[in-house]
């Protein structure tokens, strides 16, 4: 049993996706060609977005997008004390002050009550994080948020595909919630190439335009820069193979959500503690809370179970950013990092290993 086999998951694309290589090395097109413009139009339309707009990894994306806002320096943009560090690295590089709030109480997503408290004239942009592929609560923060000129990022590195709930119904699809949204698109990820790659969505023409001078050095003709951008495109090899992935994302999304289904009627142990997802979960991870992580990781490891931390630090215990945020208190993004232990949600996961490790866990005392 594995946790994630991206190998058998890609298995039958190999000879597609090596025969377009074929093609690819015949043409010499490495550097923003055909194949990126390609997989750019798929993704935009897979998103229900007018442009897309691939880069080098999701850090990057976020950074470029936080660019594209044109934000005056130490402009306060909101983002949830529960994340990976990239979301927060990228606003502190774009010159930007971080603003924490705590996730919801068992729920993977910022509390849109907790935002409400911290926006004031010097709130910018906000950043949604939809993590372990649970959207955030768009259409309640829509509601809260009314004229106010704030900017909502969507930070969609888990969720490629998922959808929000909160107004009772399917609502916006990731990637076209707010003004703009950030894709990794990491080898592990839903939606994941065969190294560093990323892709930014959007809606909003001026920022595309942006966005594509920005991650080419600033150049939209060679040799002429109009302003200092970044080297940060989204490799042609890459572009080739997500393009024959996409088509298979939605299939393995929904064996996600049916391992997803069997956790969820199948553990029963008053030990662990289950998150709360909703119906457009697309379970990149599937986390749940364990009362001692010690003894439970130990019991995974001896039944050969594996299993991953996702992740086992907020933001603001971080050594790197943690005297920005010094006598700061998220309880709840607290509680699930220190107690989270992501279960195996590979989409071929077999049903006797799903079963094998309900079982597992029902017996842990």
């Amino acid at each position: 049993m594995k946790f994630l086999d991206i190998y058998n998951q890609d298995k039958k694309l190999h000879a597609g996706i090596i025969k377009d290589l074929k093609l690819l090395f015949k043409s010499t097109d490495y550097i923003l060609g055909s194949y990126v413009e390609n997989f750019e139009k798929k993704f935009a339309k897979y998103c229900n977005v007018k442009y897309a707009v691939g880069c080098a990894n999701g850090t990057d994306a976020i950074y470029l997008a936080l660019k594209s806002l044109n934000l005056k320096k130490n402009s306060e943009v909101i983002m949830p004390a529960m994340t990976y560090c990239s979301t927060i690295f990228s606003i502190i590089r774009s010159g930007l002050k971080p603003v924490l709030v705590d996730i919801v109480k068992n729920k993977p997503i910022i509390s849109i009550n907790e935002i409400q408290k911290k926006i004031n004239k010097r709130t910018k942009a906000i950043i949604l994080v939809h993590l372990y592929g649970e959207s955030c609560e768009f259409y309640k923060l829509k509601k809260i948020l009314k004229k106010k000129k704030i900017f909502i990022i969507e930070d969609a590195s888990q969720a490629h595909g998922g959808y929000d709930y909160s107004s009772g119904k399917r609502g916006e699809k990731v990637g076209a919630q707010g003004d703009i949204a950030c894709f990794s698109l990491y080898p592990g990820k839903n939606l994941g190439a065969y190294g560093d790659a990323g892709v930014i969505t959007t809606s909003n023409k001026k920022i595309y335009k942006f966005l594509k001078i920005m991650r080419n050095l600033g150049s939209e003709k060679k040799y002429y820069h109009d302003i200092v951008g970044v080297n940060s495109r989204l490799d042609t090899i890459q572009a080739l193979i997500l393009s024959k992935k996409l088509k298979n994302l939605d299939f393995y999304n929904s064996k996600r959500k049916q391992i997803a289904k069997i956790y969820n009627s199948e553990i029963n142990n008053n030990k662990l503690t289950k998150l709360i997802y909703s119906k457009g979960c697309v379970f990149h991870q599937y986390v749940i809370i364990a009362d001692n992580i010690k003894k439970f990781s130990k019991h995974l490891s001896k039944n050969k179970i594996p299993f991953g931390r996702h992740y086992p630090f907020p933001i603001h215990k971080l050594k790197a950013v943690k005297n920005l945020f010094l006598k700061e208190k998220f309880p709840n993004s607290e509680l699930l990092a220190k107690k989270g232990i992501s279960l195996p949600i590979d989409p071929l996961l077999k049903l006797r290993d799903i079963k094998k490790i309900c079982n597992v866990l029902n017996k842990f005392n």
